[in-house]
């Protein structure tokens, strides 16, 4: 029997009323495991209304009063990691290590939550004139809203409402369709901590609801991560109903090894980056960059086998150390893409099409797979596969590899793999990348610092998380003061100096 999947409205599970409804699948079997609600634009607006009354109270609760109720989630957070890892693996398919270390990554940012107060202290200066005082506080926007993609079901909300709530928003969250159940628990144990209900609210659905929430007037900000189309049709449409975004899109992201790398830590370092998750993240490294022939021989000598010996399994398999992809479409979406870059002449090094597995037929799993010989005008270099497929790239120089990181249409993150100082603080300096490690393959930012990156992977003004978070889900607001104190200075007909 499968389950059904609702919405979460004013502090309750709601049941949808659109009468639309779309499959969830468990990846590993391919079987329907539930059928999650699809929301209707009157379904958005009713949820809107609802954030928009519980709003004023929220923003008028004192900043110490929020941080207490987020420091109640936090602690049901890391008591209950098993329980929201599971339900990840249960839809998206990642191997439970793999959805624990998710949740870890979002309860990062609730901790950094709690301590918002700390950023909302606002600014004084006395005697900006003749007995005139100003000062600026920052105040919440009032109802927000967040778009969230399938492969971080649990820390990209993560990453968006904890802030939102702590700077005194309302916020509505639109997660996947595909892996919705985790938006769920996340939402129940906000009312277990203490949230007032209608401050968060979950609203199930696909594009009717996105498009609800673009245009609702009551909306004044929405937070979004997926692909780039999307991100850019959130971005401009957001802008033309005069809202705030912040929307985040694709990557291809590159990671160079240079001639003095330690290969071996190089090479562990693009098996987790390329293959965790079954490369479906936006900091995945899909191209390995070596530079000079004897380092990309030595490379590809060290990777095939690695590759070839992947543990690939169901995400429940504490051996596995890769599991399927989210769906059947996307299953055929990344073969494609391994059509294409044989056909373009790249060389197949490890051919991860051709994996079965006993028991689990049905189920969405493709092998890892490596090229060789990768060009900047194949299809597999230019677009982002997200999946377990890892191009390598060989440079003549370093100046080449940069050259090619700073002319791809994507500027998430990057990578570079060397024991020369100079060469490193060359590449971080100059990159055209918004994340970069120095010998770190994943270098996403640790909640106090920001998310984001540059040219088509983020569009909008402010990164996520951290102190830019804060200013977006803040508007700042000076105040500039004078009391009367019994001496006039008359009328005046210019623009005031208050000098």
């Amino acid at each position: 029997m499968t389950k059904t999947i609702n919405h979460y409205i004013g502090g309750h599970e709601v049941a949808g009323e659109s009468g639309r409804t779309a499959p969830v699948f468990n990846p590993a079997t391919g079987a329907e495991s539930g059928r999650v609600a699809l929301a209707s634009a009157a379904e958005v607006r009713a949820a809107v209304e609802v954030a928009r009354n519980a709003a004023e109270g929220w923003a008028n609760t004192t900043p110490l009063r929020r941080a207490r109720i987020l420091n109640a989630f936090l602690r049901i957070l890391e008591e209950r990691t098993e329980e929201l890892a599971a339900a990840i693996t249960a839809e998206h398919g990642k191997v439970l290590s793999d959805a624990k270390g998710e949740v870890q990554r979002g309860l990062e940012v609730v901790e950094f939550a709690t301590g918002i107060p700390q950023l909302l202290k606002g600014e004084i200066t006395e005697n900006v004139g003749s007995r005139v005082d100003s000062h600026a506080v920052r105040q919440p926007l009032g109802v927000v809203a967040g778009i969230t993609p399938f492969n971080f079901p649990a820390m990209v909300p993560l990453w968006m409402f904890p802030v939102a709530l702590a700077c005194g928003n309302a916020f509505i969250l639109k997660p996947s369709e595909r892996d919705p159940s985790a938006s769920l628990l996340l939402a129940k144990w906000l009312t277990e901590a203490g949230l007032p209900d209608g401050v968060f609210n979950v609203v199930q659905g696909d594009k009717e609801a996105v498009d609800a929430l673009l245009h609702d007037p009551d909306v004044q900000a929405i937070s979004f991560v997926g692909s780039t189309p999307i991100a850019r049709y959130i971005y401009e449409t957001a802008a033309k109903t005069g809202k705030r975004a912040q929307a985040l899109g694709g990557a291809k992201n590159h990671m160079i090894i240079l001639p003095d790398a330690d290969l071996d830590q190089a090479v562990d370092a693009l098996m987790g980056a390329a293959y965790g998750s079954a490369g479906e993240r936006c900091m995945a490294i899909s191209v390995a960059v070596p530079v000079g022939e004897k380092t990309a021989n030595a490379l590809i000598e060290k990777l095939e086998p690695r590759v070839r010996a992947l543990k690939i399994g169901p995400g429940t398999d504490p051996e596995a150390e890769m599991g399927p992809l989210v769906t059947k479409q996307h299953l055929d979406k990344v073969r494609g893409y391994i059509d294409a870059g044989e056909a373009e002449g790249a060389k197949l090094v490890v051919d991860g099409r051709g994996l079965t597995l006993q028991g689990y037929e049905n189920g969405y799993f493709i092998g890892g797979t490596l090229f060789d010989n990768v060009t900047t005008d194949m299809k597999i270099y230019k677009e982002e596969i997200f999946g377990p497929v890892l191009a390598v790239a060989r440079a003549d120089s370093y100046a080449t590899a940069a050259k090619w990181i700073n002319e791809h249409e994507f500027g998430n993150g990057t990578a570079i793999f060397t024991r020369d100082g100079d060469a490193a603080r060359e590449f971080a300096h100059s990159i055209k990348v918004g994340m970069v490690g120095i010998n770190v393959p994943i270098p996403v930012p640790m909640a106090f610092h920001s998310f984001g990156g540059w040219k088509a992977s983020l569009f909008g003004d402010h990164h996520m998380h951290g102190p830019e978070g804060v200013r977006f889900y803040t508007r700042l607001k000076t105040i500039t003061s004078r009391w009367p104190t019994g001496i006039r200075a008359g009328t005046e007909f210019v623009m005031p100096t208050l000098g």
